[in-house]
């Protein structure tokens, strides 16, 4: 949803092979003039007429025109491909972080429009909840780095909230919200540029990435070329509608240096609202998610995903964007999608689609299962391109955190509860595999947040097979040792097998705290053996529409694949307006080892597939012992 207030695009080419086109030729003159025949033909062509319209293929029509015999059946990708309307390379980023920007005002940002579908309420038995402490493990984890990061107001924009999000590269790490970013040196902690405006990175572009970036901001570091990946949506001031997507690759490993810029126009894949873009870098592209209504931003449509041309954006040529269309039949009642976020430094099988996760929601299409679609752009891009559903496992039962209202989440000092973001899979979904190229050992960990006496808990997951047909459940878990509320959680999983997952952690006797809680690979599946306090916020948050963020960010260091990197919010005082964020890392002293592969904890059926065509740095405190929890509600 847009975070910040504040060129006319070339008209977008289809693929004879991937889209239908639709001409409308003049009616020639006859020999003769007949009234019957004349009313006959008008009769004609105004049912072919609305036919057009109603299936939503009439050139301009908008997908809200679909009808609804056409959800019975079976879904079916309708391709389409569109190039970047404009590209560039730009000057230095460290230059251009210095160039003059015009003030923008300070507003709150709106509540994301709610996914549409019907959530189940009432109390399911939770078959895989954890809910007591284990073997605290805090002796085999090593602190590192603790600073802050970017603080409010984020640069130029004065907006809330933040939505927090980092990687970490070779030798930078870099933090971006809602409307700023800085790099950091990662062996120290101190600043190497900004912070700076997003904005500043598409100066001299033109159009609407230099006018009208509008937040969601996302920052990648792809591995596998040692580049940066900075993007964020934009918003048209003719339309004042989200439809277009900004997207800057950097041109080497130096995240201060020049970047190839890209502005891709949506409106080709329908008028509609597109909104919550999550990227993910991949071999063969950069994937993305995103969840799509209506105009007005009022009527959910649909998830929808899409695949950049990775190889000519690295190498700052014209680059192109496709789709499948919206997924599912009926596609309002498809749950959001995610697409896998290569870790590590072991490649997939060559040639293998990237697996898109559907969030797993009993009343949606997929019926409680971890539904999962894979993508393949095809070689070259675009060629023979692919988009398949399996079912996929099971998940354990859970209970919707929030149903009707997000703002369920309490705070010590404040009438506003958090939003909790309970309707859609955390970003990222991290990929990593543990064998080889020819002899893969593949793992997705991910999370959402459910209800669990009565607090809310991250349900994290680790699935197996999601690369061929039959994917499993290789552990999954809630957590929820006691009665503190834990959400926007993030998940990731080192070279060995250990998994960290990263929260705020709240409820109605503390200010909102950022702890992470993790487990070893050898550790008993479906359970988090330790949790560490790394930062306690000193104030709660008034008067900001509810929201909390709708994102943190786990990742692993590229460089030794051990250490994990975690960001999120906070804040110092109760206050409207005045978020902080920091920054940790740690390790376990465990890493390095050859993982233990974890028991399959949960049997799942075999899945049916249905084919279809700055501040310095401070030490980390010495760990210590958690207070003792509050009464339960």
């Amino acid at each position: 949803m847009k975070k910040k207030s504040t060129s006319q695009s070339a008209p977008a080419r289809r693929s004879p092979w991937l889209a239908v086109v639709f001409t409308r030729r003049p009616i020639g003159e006859g020999g003769f003039f007949n009234l019957r025949v004349l009313i006959g033909l008008f009769v004609v062509l105004a049912g072919v007429f609305l036919a057009l319209i109603g299936f939503g293929l009439y050139p301009g029509a908008s997908l809200l025109a679909q009808p609804r015999q056409q959800q019975t059946q079976q879904w079916q990708p309708h391709w389409v491909v569109v190039h970047s309307s404009h590209n560039d390379v730009s000057a230095p980023l460290r230059e251009m972080a210095t160039w003059p920007l015009l003030p923008a005002r300070e507003h709150e940002a709106p509540e994301n429009p709610k996914i549409g579908i019907v959530r189940a309420s009432g109390s399911r038995p939770d078959t895989v909840v954890q809910n007591r402490f284990m073997n605290n493990l805090l002796g085999n984890v090593i602190p590192g780095l603790n600073f802050d990061g970017i603080p409010f107001p984020g640069v130029v924009c004065s907006c809330a909230p933040p939505d927090t999000d980092g990687y970490v590269g070779l030798t930078q790490y870099v933090q971006i919200v809602n409307e700023g970013y800085q790099v950091f040196d990662k062996a120290t902690g101190n600043s190497v540029l900004g912070p700076a405006s997003i904005r500043s990175l598409w100066a001299g572009f033109g159009g609407v990435c230099e006018t009208g970036g509008n937040g969601d901001p996302v920052v990648l570091y792809d591995k596998m070329a040692n580049r940066w990946l900075i993007s964020q949506f934009a918003i048209s001031a003719m339309t004042s509608v989200l439809n277009r997507e900004c997207i800057a690759v950097s041109t080497t490993s130096d995240a201060t240096g020049s970047y190839n810029r890209y502005d891709f126009d949506l409106r080709p894949f329908g008028l509609n609202y597109y909104d919550y873009p999550k990227l993910s870098s991949w071999p063969d592209a950069y994937y993305t998610s995103m969840n799509i209504f209506n105009s007005l931003g009022t009527a959910y449509l649909g998830t929808e995903p899409f695949a950049f041309d990775r190889t000519n954006m690295l190498s700052g040529m014209p680059a192109t964007i496709i789709s499948p269309g919206l997924v599912g039949a009926p596609a309002s009642n498809e749950d959001p999608l995610i697409p896998s976020d290569l870790d590590g430094s072991i490649m997939p099988p060559a040639g293998a689609p990237n697996a898109f996760l559907e969030f797993p929601d009993t009343t949606g299409n997929n019926a409680g299962h971890y539904r999962y679609w894979q993508y393949s752009v095809g070689v070259p891009f675009g060629t023979g391109p692919t988009f398949t559903q399996f079912a996929g496992p099971t998940a354990a039962p859970f209970t919707f955190l929030c149903p009707g209202t997000r703002a369920c989440v309490p705070q010590l000092g404040s009438a506003s509860n958090l939003d909790g973001v309970d309707d859609r899979l955390m970003f990222r979904l991290a990929y990593r595999n543990f064998g080889s190229p020819a002899a893969p050992n593949e793992s997705w960990v991910g999370n959402f947040s459910v209800s669990s006496g009565g607090v809310a808990a991250p349900r994290w997951f680790e699935l197996k097979n999601l690369g061929g047909p039959s994917g499993t459940i290789n552990q999954e878990g809630t957590y929820q040792p006691d009665s503190t509320w834990r959400l926007l959680c993030n998940v990731a999983m080192d070279q060995s097998g250990n998994l960290a997952v990263g929260f705020s952690a709240s409820s109605a006797t503390i200010n909102p705290q950022i702890h992470y809680a993790f487990r070893l690979a050898t550790d008993p599946p479906g359970t988090l053996t330790g949790e560490n306090d790394a930062f306690n916020g000193t104030g709660s948050q008034t008067d900001t529409s509810n929201r909390w963020g709708d994102y943190s960010a786990m990742t692993v260091d590229p460089v030794d694949d051990c250490t994990f990197w975690y960001t999120q919010e906070y804040y110092s005082t109760t206050s409207s307006f005045n978020w902080r964020t920091r920054i940790v890392n740690f390790k376990f002293d465990s890493c390095g080892s050859k993982p233990t592969p974890t028991p399959t904890a949960t049997a799942t059926a075999t899945a049916t597939p249905t084919p279809t065509a700055t501040i310095a740095p401070r030490e980390t405190p010495t760990p210590r012992p958690r207070p003792t929890p509050a009464p339960r509600p």
